[in-house]
């Protein structure tokens, strides 16, 4: 299972963003279970609809989530806030990024993200690419 942070997501569908082909690539793959985090649907709505006054696409790019990751969404409890906090002073990282990393300790799931330089390069998670081609 590839835990995808809000970064793949938005990266799917922004052509600009670097990662796209890969990111577009790895949704696009039918053999591929994807989870995602309750979280993240915000932090894409946050994105698309608040930065970039795309409300009718963000919700589009919600539901689309919901259902390619078929009720793989991990949820917020009491101990993913714990590892969340403490993955978080472990490695400097926002609470943000620390809650995919957790989620994805905890299920057993890969971590993939566009978050280079906060995830990637701390081996935390992979890019969509290497996802794409392990």
């Amino acid at each position: 299972m590839l835990l995808l942070d809000a970064g793949v997501w938005v990266a799917s569908v922004a052509p600009e963003e670097s990662l796209h082909r890969d990111a577009l690539a790895l949704l696009k793959s039918p053999g591929r279970d994807l989870a995602a985090l309750d979280l993240t649907l915000y932090e894409v709505a946050n994105v698309i609809a608040g930065r970039r006054g795309q409300p009718k696409e963000a919700e589009q790019l919600g539901r689309f989530i919901l259902s390619r990751c078929k009720g793989s969404t991990a949820r917020v409890d009491a101990d993913l806030v714990a590892a969340t906090t403490r993955i978080a002073a472990e490695h400097g990282l926002t609470a943000y990024d620390a809650a995919y990393v957790a989620a994805a300790r905890r299920n057993g799931w890969q971590l993939v993200s566009t978050y280079v330089a906060d995830l990637v390069s701390k081996g935390l998670a992979v890019t969509p690419d290497a996802a794409l081609y392990p």
